[in-house]
């Protein structure tokens, strides 16, 4: 299983992503799951991965291999003319790598489903996310749903949508995605650390290097610690019930 977050903020966007992968329950190890592309001044894009390894891992081949190969191996998501359509890009060889995958038949290619979040921007529009799912088609982010999540959801929604603000800090949409995902991790033994994480800032058309919080970093056990003592501090200050 997955766990990956997009948001969106006046100042730019924000993904995190899990890095564990398993093939039963005995068999996990780490892989990357978020990867960007950019041309500096002109574009930077983002794409967090979710469902059948050898689906994510061939989709994000593919584009990789298009983005530098001649120009004859087109098209590429560093030509699209905008955001909508290096998700439609993004989506039709999602479509495309599921199909090959699976073979005849709905069943068969129902076994190498994946999803995406993709983000960026492009020069001359706004930043943006689009979930993808495994037909192809997409949606954007809006005011009223600023944030994407992919893999195992659930148990990391309800402090998101409590909690966002799109006037917050970088810092501060870090702080509160990682309270969501330790209550993922706390739930579910298939997501779990390490955490990468990257920034967009707004206008900046530049992909910084991505950041990975590993499995001591202090700061996050402080975050996870923290979490659940104001939980039980907050719990005990609300009204007790009384039993008739």
């Amino acid at each position: 299983m997955t766990y990956c977050v997009g948001l969106k903020l006046n100042d730019g966007l924000v993904f995190m992503s899990d890095t564990r992968t398993n093939a039963g329950l005995d068999n996990f190890s780490v892989t990357k799951k978020m990867f960007t592309w950019s041309v500096p001044g002109e574009r930077a894009i983002t794409i967090m991965t979710a469902g059948n390894l050898a689906t994510t891992q061939a989709l994000v081949s593919v584009l990789e291999e298009r983005s530098k190969a001649p120009s004859d191996r087109n098209p590429t998501i560093l030509e699209q003319p905008t955001m909508f359509q290096v998700a439609r890009l993004v989506g039709s060889t999602l479509k495309e790598v599921i199909a090959e995958s699976g073979g005849d038949g709905q069943d068969a290619s129902s076994a190498f489903r994946a999803s995406v979040i993709l983000g960026g921007q492009i020069k001359g529009g706004a930043p943006t996310l689009f979930l993808i799912y495994p037909e192809g088609n997409f949606i954007e982010v809006t005011d009223d749903a600023p944030f994407f999540q992919i893999g195992e959801t659930k148990y990391g929604k309800p402090i998101l949508v409590r909690a966002y603000d799109p006037d917050m800090s970088f810092d501060d949409a870090i702080r509160l995605l990682l309270v969501s995902f330790d209550s993922t991790i706390k739930a579910n033994l298939s997501v779990g650390l390490p955490i990468d994480f990257h920034t967009y800032k707004l206008d900046s058309f530049e992909a910084s290097e991505q950041s990975r919080i590993e499995v001591d970093d202090p700061y996050f056990l402080s975050i996870s610690e923290g979490w659940g003592e104001a939980l039980r501090a907050a719990l005990g200050h609300l009204p007790r019930f009384r039993s008739k």
